[in-house]
């Protein structure tokens, strides 16, 4: 029989004290010597036909070891049964007290899902300004710098290809270049962007180049406003929501901004170390800076998490086999055969529907 002593701590923390009996453990034990006994070679003996005596006295401390990692898991699970406790990260172990024949103790710390409040979210207000207008000035500035690069990337005349549309540029257009072009003399080419330009970037003319980009522009402008007017509202969600903040999820989060930060930066073509040097910044004064955004971001997860509970807001199975069949890479959606990426997809979308749940009853 387990004996155990549940003890709530600041942050989410709690503490679990816990004594088992010899006799409810010696199974275990056993099975244990067993277990690490299939794999020793005793002089006399076939390779995991010693007895059990001898190869306690001869690998008592690997016996012990292997007890205590497989006991105290399947023990606390069992010491947590029946109670409001749902930890959110792995139990860390202390005071462990164990020998053959004794009772098992020890205490194990773990981090609880935090006790969410949420005020009246159905009377906030966040306000959806209108999308960025995109100028005649903006496409000329862009079509200019293609045509630059276009002409300093042209290959000479006698081996005239088609040079790439410089990448970055125009927002995310991407541009098909024909396969062949017709050779043109240096006194031929025009100093200024013309239809023989507008169709190495894939476009039918000069008119139709700026169209797309400038097209290309406002949806990218559009884009922007309703990640803009999404974060109004988690402002807004984060305000009205009282949670005490447990570590563990600051630093998950303060990790995730530093994983986000490198990519960027890799992105770009340099090096992090070579980043931080030139920002006279190291790992953890970056995690320092980020301290209180990472809170408030987890704050923000966790309170838009309770607004989906208490809206009833669910993904079912075929909602998320639809976002998995969208995944055309094989390796990425050969994870999504495990069970974690598929619970962290469906959380993620479970979000998402909350967030437009609550874009039809905000205020404007």
């Amino acid at each position: 029989m387990i004996n155990k002593t549940i003890t709530r701590q600041p942050k989410s923390i709690v503490e679990i004290a816990v004594s088992v009996p010899w006799a409810d453990i010696q199974p275990r034990w056993n099975d244990t010597v067993q277990k690490v006994g299939v794999e020793m070679e005793l002089p006399g003996f076939r390779k995991g036909a010693a007895p059990l005596e001898m190869i306690e006295q001869q690998a008592l401390s690997q016996v012990q070891q292997e007890f205590l990692r497989v006991t105290m898991p399947d023990v606390l699970i069992q010491s947590l049964q029946g109670s409001d406790v749902v930890p959110i990260d792995y139990p860390r172990y202390k005071d462990v007290t164990f020998q053959k024949g004794q009772d098992l103790k020890f205490v194990a710390q773990v981090t609880e899902r935090p006790k969410v409040s949420v005020g009246t979210y159905k009377g906030i207000t966040a306000t959806k300004n209108a999308p960025k207008q995109i100028t005649d000035e903006e496409v000329e500035k862009i079509i200019q710098d293609l045509f630059k690069r276009w002409k300093a990337r042209r290959p000479a005349p006698a081996t005239s290809t088609p040079a790439s549309a410089p990448a970055g540029q125009a927002g995310s257009l991407s541009f098909n270049q024909p396969a062949a072009q017709t050779p043109v003399t240096p006194a031929a080419e025009s100093e200024t962007p013309d239809d023989e330009f507008a169709k190495a970037m894939g476009a039918d003319s000069l008119t139709d180049l700026k169209s797309k980009i400038k097209l290309d522009l406002e949806n990218e402008a559009s884009y922007e406003n309703e990640l803009d007017y999404e974060e109004a509202i988690l402002q807004e969600v984060e305000k009205i929501t009282q949670v005490e903040v447990p570590d563990v999820l600051i630093q998950d989060e303060l990790n995730r901004m530093l994983v986000s930060l490198q990519r960027r930066i890799t992105d770009a073509g340099m090096l992090f170390d070579d980043y931080l040097k030139g920002q006279n910044k190291t790992i953890d004064s970056l995690k320092t800076e980020w301290q209180p955004q990472a809170e408030k971001n987890v704050r923000m997860e966790l309170g838009l998490s309770e607004v989906a509970r208490m809206e009833n807001v669910t993904i079912s199975d075929g909602e998320l086999q639809a976002e998995i069949d969208k995944v055309t890479d094989a390796r990425i959606k050969q994870q999504f055969d495990a069970d974690e990426p598929k619970m962290h997809l469906r959380h993620a979308l479970r979000q998402t529907k909350t967030l437009n749940l609550l874009k039809g009853l905000l205020t404007h």
